[in-house]
């Protein structure tokens, strides 16, 4: 199963407050037992909500709102993507990073939809899209 590890934004981390050499120097070898582990499929950090936006949809409306946005904790300052047996070991894992802000923060793990839990509306017209899609993805990382 794939999960999304979802690193909580702060106030520091929305005031634009980079993480020391320390902490970079954590992550750092904390991500290489990842991808050694063969767990670690992506992982970024995220600028500030004030260098954002949003696109709110009402029906056929749009409406651009920029940041920044209001609540703190219901923001993403990063995040990583993991394929795991379970999300038992998917919490071990995140048990044993280091703590990605300075003093309290939070990491939340949700589980990735794949193909099959659509049932039968994802019919095989779209699993043949989809592979397409994701083929032409791994093309553009390529070339990138």
């Amino acid at each position: 199963m794939r999960v999304m590890v979802i690193v909580k934004a702060t106030t520091d981390s929305e005031a634009g407050k980079m993480p020391g050499e320390k902490l970079l120097t954590e992550m750092g070898k904390c991500n290489e037992e990842l991808v050694k582990a063969g767990i670690m499929l992506a992982g970024e950090g995220l600028h500030p909500s004030s260098k954002g936006a949003r696109v709110k949809f009402a029906g056929t409306k749009r409406r651009v709102i920029d940041g920044p946005f209001g609540e703190t904790k219901e923001l993403i300052a990063g995040f990583w993507l993991w394929k795991v047996k379970s999300l038992e070991e998917a919490i071990e894992w995140v048990k044993r990073c280091p703590n990605p802000m300075e003093g309290e923060s939070e990491i939340e793990i949700r589980q990735v939809f794949e193909a099959d839990d659509f049932g039968k509306e994802f019919t095989p017209e779209l699993r043949q899209q989809e592979d397409r899609i994701r083929q032409q993805i791994a093309v553009n990382a390529k070339k990138r």
